[in-house]
């Protein structure tokens, strides 16, 4: 059965830098592509950056440049590298990934961005 957990939120001021981890058990995540998405309160899930199989990664126009992913297959985790954070960027942070036909969601970590 395949479980994503995701980790790492909590509290940071405007500028500050926040280090998500996605880990995953019944699934080698390197072999899939692992999403992370977001969610605002009235908003809906917003795409933010997306990790390749062959360790690239592609990201969200709001967060380029901010935000870095990587994986660390010794862990079975991809690492989301959030730095000069906004008030824009608060919402619950949820890892996703397709297995055939199924996708599979983390329970998600909240990121909160204030003074």
């Amino acid at each position: 059965q395949v479980q994503l957990v995701e980790s790492g939120g909590g509290l940071v001021q405007p500028g500050g830098s926040l280090r998500l981890s996605c880990a995953a058990s019944g699934i080698r995540l390197s072999e899939y592509v692992l999403d992370w998405y977001r969610q605002a309160p009235g908003k809906a899930r917003e795409f933010i950056s997306s990790a390749t199989v062959g360790g690239s990664c592609n990201y969200a126009d709001s967060v380029k440049g901010r935000f870095t992913c990587s994986r660390d297959n010794a862990k079975n985790t991809v690492i989301l590298q959030m730095n000069k954070l906004k008030p824009e960027d608060a919402a619950v942070y949820y890892c996703n990934v397709w297995k055939g036909t199924e996708v599979y969601w983390g329970q998600g970590t909240q990121v909160t961005v204030s003074s």
